[in-house]
C-alpha cells in the first residue's frame, strides 16, 4: 500500500462507491415503497451494515481462499501437500495485497447506520455484534472454501464462485420475508446468508420474524451457524485434498 498509493486510493475509492450505490438502490426502492414488509430505509440500512462487518471481515483477512483454483492450475498447489503444514493456512497465507479500507468503512458505516436507525447501543450489542461479524465471515468463508474444493475436480470454478457472490449481494440487501418461501429456506439453511444480517436485525431491532415465522431469538445462533458452515467446508475440503491428483502442470 505504501509502495503504490495510487492503487490503494483508487482500490479505496472503488469500494466506497460500490456500497454507496447498493445503499443508494436501497434508498432509492425505500423512497418509493416506505415500507416492504414492515421494514424502512433506516432498518434496511443496519441490516446492510451487519452484512458488511462480516463480509468485509472475511476479506481482509480470508479473501485469498479464492486463489485455490488458480493455484490448482497452475501447479502451484503442489508445493502446499510437501511441506509440514496444512494446505488451506498455507493456502490462506500466502503473501497477497491485502485492503483493510472495506473493514474500516463498514465499521465506520455500521456506527453510523447504528445511530440513524435508532438502535439502542448497550453492552449487548456491544458484545454480540463482533460475535455476528465473526459468524458472518465463517458463513462468507464456509461457501468460499467450497467453492474453492469444488476446483479439485473442476479446475475452473470462476463462473460458479460469480454465481454465488451475486446471490449473496443481491439477496442479503432486503429482507428475506419479501421472497417466496422456497427462496427463503435456501437464505436461512442452505446458503445461510439470512444468518449474517437479518436474523441477527430483527433481533436487535425487536421486530417479529415473519419470513419463516421463527423466533427473533434466532439471531443469536449466527455464531453458530457459522461455525457448522465452515466445519462442513472444511471437510468437504479434506475429502478434496485427499483426492487431489494434480492437473499435470
Amino acid at each position: 500500500m505504501l509502495e503504490y498509493r495510487a492503487n490503494f486510493i483508487m482500490w479505496a475509492g472503488f469500494t466506497v462507491i460500490y456500497h454507496a450505490t447498493a445503499i443508494a438502490a436501497l434508498w432509492v426502492t425505500l423512497r418509493n415503497f416506505p415500507s416492504i414488509n414492515g421494514w424502512d430505509f433506516r432498518q434496511t440500512a443496519f441490516m446492510y451494515g451487519l452484512w458488511m462487518l462480516g463480509h468485509s471481515l472475511h476479506n481482509a483477512f480470508l479473501f485469498t481462499v479464492g486463489s485455490v483454483p488458480e493455484f490448482v492450475r497452475e501447479g502451484r498447489f503442489d508445493r502446499f501437500l510437501v511441506r509440514p503444514l496444512d494446505p488451506l493456512f498455507q493456502a490462506l497465507t500466502v503473501p497477497q495485497q491485502i485492503m483493510p479500507d472495506e473493514l474500516i468503512l463498514a465499521i465506520v458505516y455500521f456506527c453510523v447506520a447504528t445511530a440513524f436507525a435508532g438502535v439502542h447501543v448497550d453492552w449487548v450489542l456491544i458484545l454480540y455484534v463482533p460475535l455476528v461479524a465473526i459468524g458472518g465471515a465463517l458463513i462468507d468463508f464456509g461457501i468460499n472454501l467450497a467453492i474453492a474444493t469444488a476446483s479439485f475436480w473442476f479446475t475452473r470454478v470462476d463462473s460458479l464462485r460469480w454465481v454465488f457472490m451475486s446471490l449473496e449481494q443481491e439477496f442479503s440487501r432486503y429482507p428475506i420475508s419479501i421472497y417466496q418461501r422456497g427462496v427463503r429456506l435456501v437464505l436461512a439453511f442452505v446458503l445461510p446468508f439470512a444468518f449474517m444480517n437479518y436474523f441477527p436485525a430483527t433481533y436487535l431491532l425487536h421486530k417479529s420474524e415473519d419470513g419463516l415465522n421463527l423466533n427473533p431469538a434466532i439471531g443469536l445462533l449466527t455464531p453458530l451457524v457459522g461455525l457448522v458452515v465452515f466445519l462442513g467446508a472444511y471437510a468437504f475440503w479434506r475429502v478434496g485434498v485427499n483426492r487431489y491428483q494434480g492437473t499435470g502442470s
